[in-house]
């Protein structure tokens, strides 16, 4: 009886794993796809009138490093704790909030606008507030480790409109 329990223990490692390496993946692709479109010394953008309390470029790299990181271990937490019909939304809640993560950088960036940038962080903002409320019910940890990433997107968010209205 106990070499069938051992079993099923390390089954459910391996299985746990695997929603951190897709958690991890997936936010993997997300900052690379996202970087794809950043471009802080174009033309562009250094003609932007920007905030005085906007940070230097470098620390954007410096911020968003741990952040993914953690949005990664929450994913995975997450996934590994959701079972069945809740695991399904806590994916499709972290897969569209990873898509709006990305399309940030091409709204701003890529089109060159921060009014379409603004749109894009509010609906991530939107979906963070939901990714969060869907985490808190299966794990409340994984709920937490959310909240820095949440903050600094509203801080971004509010960057975006001080741009967007200095830049009409």
């Amino acid at each position: 009886m106990r070499l069938v329990g051992e079993r099923d223990a390390a089954r459910q490692k391996r299985r746990r794993w695997r929603y951190y390496a897709a958690s991890s993946a997936a936010v993997t692709a997300t900052a690379v796809l996202g970087s794809m479109a950043v471009d802080p010394v174009s033309s562009w953008y250094r003609a932007l009138d920007k905030p005085a309390w906007q940070p230097p470029p470098q620390a954007f790299g410096v911020v968003w490093t741990p952040l993914y990181v953690s949005l990664a271990v929450a994913g995975g937490r997450a996934l590994s704790a959701a079972q069945g019909e809740d695991r399904a939304k806590v994916a499709a809640s972290l897969g569209a909030n990873l898509t709006l993560n990305a399309a940030w950088t091409w709204l701003f960036f890529g089109c060159r606008s921060p009014r379409a940038g603004l749109v894009g962080t509010l609906l991530l903002d939107f979906s963070n507030a939901e990714l969060m409320h869907r985490t808190w019910r299966v794990d409340r940890t994984a709920a937490k480790t959310l909240a820095p990433y949440a903050l600094w997107c509203a801080f971004a968010t509010a960057l975006n409109g001080a741009l967007a209205a200095r830049n009409r």
